[in-house]
């Protein structure tokens, strides 16, 4: 048998919940776990019912979702985190990615892309929304013509092809394992993939890193 993910869905609008909900209950693998109508709520829920996957909002009462991101990452770091929101500014996006989500959905995301990236993330995977993937795009091409991999994404994605995980990564560079995060999703973007082994694949083709 398949195992379940459970998700636990943050939202402050009891419709937009029970639609997330109906379309998560249409996957047999899919499971919700629970409900918060607050970002307070989302963290205390999730250390309740420890979730796979958190869904949430970011404007939200009593802690904002980039707030819960945080607090959730510090106190169930084994729980990922996918933002589903309307907002998609630049500090909107790198606030959520730089206090630990996974991932960065828009509302108007189609159930069988939503329904993928919760599975993604579940399995500690990375997604942006291709709208969302876009602007980090069009921002990395502004701030480096070229888009080169700087040196320490560099010295990331060496790590990650020698079978390092994020953790072993984050403690060889003395970083946080969410600034690996991050650097990742600038090295997909740059590269222009969606995923760790893809990436390793591009670089050792342009001979941006080397094995051996």
């Amino acid at each position: 048998m398949t195992d379940m993910i459970r998700v636990l869905i943050a939202d402050d609008h009891p419709i937009v919940r029970d639609g997330i909900a109906a379309v998560l209950a249409t996957q047999p693998d899919l499971e919700i776990a629970g409900f918060a109508a607050t970002g307070q709520e989302a963290v205390n829920q999730t250390s309740a019912l420890v979730p796979q996957v958190v869904l949430m909002d970011l404007q939200m009462p009593k802690l904002n979702g980039v707030q819960a991101t945080a607090a959730i990452r510090a106190g169930s770091p084994e729980v990922r985190v996918l933002v589903l929101t309307t907002y998609d500014t630049d500090a909107d996006i790198t606030a959520a990615i730089d206090a630990g989500a996974v991932g960065y959905l828009l509302k108007d995301t189609d159930r069988d892309e939503l329904c993928a990236a919760v599975r993604t993330a579940a399995r500690g995977g990375s997604v942006l929304a291709s709208a969302v993937a876009a602007k980090v795009l069009n921002r990395l091409r502004g701030d480096a013509a070229d888009n080169r991999l700087s040196s320490r994404e560099i010295e990331v994605l060496g790590a990650i092809a020698r079978g390092h995980s994020n953790k072993q990564v984050a403690r060889v560079l003395h970083v946080s394992e969410t600034t690996v995060k991050t650097h990742l999703l600038h090295i997909y973007t740059k590269l222009g993939v969606a995923d760790r082994t893809s990436a390793v694949t591009t670089a050792l083709e342009r001979g941006i890193i080397r094995l051996g």
